[in-house]
């Protein structure tokens, strides 16, 4: 979730979304679609971004990738 053009949208692979009225909608959008992508066995992270463009929070939703094999 970050802040695009003074607005809060969801940012998947590189596509932003519509933009939402306030930051709490747009992660509780976020939540619920990373939800449904690890109910059909997938990974999601949901990166939330701050006003001042830092990352603030993150939460995995099925294994998490860390650490990373190597």
């Amino acid at each position: 979730m970050v802040l695009h053009e003074g607005r809060w949208k969801i940012k998947h692979n590189g596509q932003h979304s519509k933009p939402y009225h306030s930051q709490t909608a747009a992660l509780k959008d976020a939540i619920d679609q990373a939800h449904e992508v690890h109910k059909k066995g997938g990974l999601s992270q949901v990166l939330v971004q701050r006003e001042d463009l830092q990352f603030r929070e993150e939460r995995t939703f099925g294994k998490d990738p860390y650490p990373p094999a190597g």
